[in-house]
């Protein structure tokens, strides 16, 4: 029934282009334009009617297709393209043909005929930049759009003023200038871009600069006072209409590029991709902890109304086969319950398998009055329809496929949480444990130093990062003596909940041996010892212990098998592993026999870098890691700045490479920098 609504649309619109071109074309043929005004409105008045049948033509056309952002951007290019074939090499190729031929009437055919093309093109290149304007917007933004569709119009008829009226120059350029700081306000509304993937940015990226230039190009040709010349003849307000159309095309793709650049690094599509899902999360916890089913149907109508951006949804149950209205959002019991009810005489609801979607043009009498489109999806549970989840816009905007997704989500949901309630005990478990990761980050927070030491010849900084909800990475610091400070930085095995504490216990052993034990390499055989209780054979920790003697300018440290520390200095990296295995993995001489203390007298200038393996192995979407290489590259770039600069810098290298790929390992970071070296006193 809808193809055979759209056919018969179709085939009208057809008609009356026919009958609107052919009228036009004998007007222009026969009844010349260029010293009568009359004649010239009249004739102007044919080609607006041609192109207003043309454009309802393609807009239907468009809805029906229901074609991505991309693929109506590669047709607007392939539309200019050959436009520009036709200023470029057709009509030059036709004019020089015709002008060879004595008789004057089939040298005006053919630049009728070429007018006409570029009428027709130019209808569907308009179609297609209004259908981009308005794709994916979430309020409709008519008003905008149409106070710059009536300074478009006004412009181009100003055109058949300046055939007659000579000096009025300066009121068409000013109308040209609103015009087009109008078509900037709405070229910045492009909210589709958010939901492309990073691929199809790189090739809209791509495809926008060279559609901005080709129409910059054309725009020269189809000015007022541009070289192709048959077009005023034949039509001022078409030549006019398409200059400003090719200004409209050039302005708009050029800020695609811009705004698709923009959107790279940012990745505005994860924000309504985090609000489908946050609502899920929300809808999945509500709907399994609620009872009363009068209150889980309004919620259910409720996220939907807000996540799809409808006016208004509606849920109904099949009660001994019949449809039952249990809830309504933003529209009258009265009103949904008998659009509920002729639903079951107009349409086979047992055929809708997945959602559809309904507009007032192909569907008039399913569809609410007022209401612009209607998407209805089942509630299905075991192959079986328990009712129907159905949602309502007013405004002429279809719904795209992601939010089809996300009613027909919400209806799966819906037809599970009233067939079983049991999940509701499943939610309140994980409610549980969801407070309890919350309450274990709280902790752990807590337990990682709030501030770095405050030393005058020292710089500080440190960060920590979790791959989930809670890590098992550490680092803290220490006072011991007057004139030392001590540090650890360490890596628990595994991740999540039991490597952070297993981290509570490592802050607890080195925050007591710190003030008992002065050697680096004592404390971390002492600690060794003291984790054999607590560590099971699965589990180890890596570590670095060390303090910092800030009088005689050294550092002291032991490393238990952790990543490398490095040194910088003179513009060279310097790895430094001092022998020593992880802790945890060995609880014999062996241990005690690996562990090394070195001992570095530090210059000014000098970073010390210590960091967990989260860093060099980062991975992006390609699965390469970061490497220890670009670690040391961008630490030497930034060597002459700040700590807290170089973490910075360091963290934007490795979120920027390991974008589009979740974070698998904590990082922490903690490094020193010497400004001087002497004697500075107390700490």
């Amino acid at each position: 029934m809808q193809i055979q609504l759209f056919d018969l649309k179709k085939t009208k619109h057809l008609e009356k282009i026919f009958l609107s071109a052919i009228i036009m074309l004998l007007w222009k043929l026969f009844f010349p334009t260029e010293d009568n005004l009359v004649y010239l409105l009249i004739g102007e008045s044919f080609v607006v009617a041609t192109f207003y049948f043309s454009y309802l033509y393609f807009k239907d056309f468009l809805q029906n297709k229901r074609l991505n952002s991309l693929t109506l951007v590669l047709n607007a290019g392939i539309l200019a393209s050959v436009i520009f074939f036709i200023f470029i090499a057709l009509e030059p190729i036709l004019s020089l043909i015709t002008n060879s031929i004595p008789i004057g009437f089939f040298s005006s055919v053919e630049k009728i005929i070429l007018s006409f093309l570029l009428l027709i093109l130019s209808a569907y290149i308009f179609t297609i930049l209004r259908t981009l304007f308005f794709l994916k917007q979430k309020r409709s933004p008519r008003f905008y759009f149409n106070i710059m569709l009536v300074f478009i119009a006004i412009t181009s008829f100003y055109s058949n003023v300046l055939v007659f009226a000579e000096g009025t120059d300066y009121i068409f350029n000013a109308l040209l200038v609103v015009t087009i700081i109008l078509i900037v306000i709405n070229s910045i509304r492009i909210p589709w871009i958010a939901f492309l993937s990073k691929k199809e940015k790189l090739y809209l990226l791509g495809i926008s600069v060279a559609l901005a230039i080709l129409f910059s190009v054309l725009s020269s040709y189809s000015t007022p006072h541009g070289a192709n010349e048959f077009l005023a003849t034949f039509s001022p307000t078409l030549k006019t209409f398409l200059g400003i159309l090719m200004i409209y095309g050039a302005i708009f793709f050029g800020i695609v590029f811009f705004i698709t650049l923009f959107h790279l690094p940012t990745a505005d599509a994860f924000d309504r991709k985090a609000l489908e899902v946050s609502s899920l999360m929300n809808m999945s916890k509500l709907i399994t902890q609620v009872f009363d089913m009068k209150e889980l149907a309004d919620t259910v109508t409720d996220i939907t109304t807000q996540v799809c951006n409808s006016d208004s949804a509606w849920l109904a149950l099949k009660e001994n086969g019949n449809l039952t209205l249990v809830s309504a959002k933003n529209i009258g019991y009265i009103e949904a319950d008998r659009m509920i009810k002729n639903l079951n005489y107009m349409i086979d609801l047992n055929a809708i398998k997945n959602v559809s979607v309904f507009s007032n043009d192909e569907s008039p009498d399913v569809m609410p009055e007022g209401y612009c489109y209607l998407a209805i999806s089942p509630l299905k549970v075991h192959n079986q329809i328990k009712g129907y989840l159905m949602t309502g816009r007013k405004f002429d905007n279809v719904f795209d496929e992601d939010e089809q997704k996300a009613i027909n989500s919400f209806a799966d949901y819906s037809a599970i949480a009233i067939e079983n309630s049991k999940l509701l005990a499943e939610s309140l478990e994980k409610e549980r444990l969801e407070k309890e990761l919350e309450l274990a980050r709280d902790v752990q927070y807590k337990i990682l130093p709030h501030q770095t030491p405050q030393v005058e010849c020292i710089d500080i900084s440190a960060l920590f990062i979790p791959a989930f909800e809670v890590g098992g990475d550490y680092y803290d610091f220490f006072k011991i003596g007057e004139n030392k400070i001590g540090f650890i930085i360490a890596d628990v095995s595994g991740k999540g909940i039991s490597a952070a504490f297993i981290m509570a216990e490592v802050k607890g052993i080195f925050g007591s041996l710190s003030k008992m034990i002065i050697s680096p390499r004592e404390v971390l055989i002492k600690a060794n010892e003291i984790l054999k209780e607590s560590l099971d054979k699965r589990s180890f920790v890596t570590a670095v212990y060390g303090f910092i003697d800030v009088t005689e300018g050294t550092v002291h440290l032991s490393r238990g098998g952790h990543s490398p520390i490095l040194l910088v200095r003179d513009g060279f990296v310097q790895q430094l592993k001092p022998g020593g295995i992880g802790l945890g993995l060995n609880y014999s001489s062996t241990f005690t026999g690996s562990i090394e203390e070195i001992q570095i007298k530090m210059k000014e200038d000098d970073i010390l870098v210590f960091f967990t393996d989260g860093i060099p192995e980062a991975k992006n979407a390609d699965d390469e890691e970061y490497g220890q290489e670009r670690f040391e590259r961008v630490i030497l770039n930034n060597r002459n700045e700040d700590t807290g600069t170089i973490s910075k810098h360091i963290i934007q290298e490795v979120t920027t490479f390991a974008q589009g790929y979740p974070q698998h390992d904590d990082i922490t970071l903690v490094i020193f920098k010497w400004k001087k070296n002497k004697n500075l006193g107390e700490v």
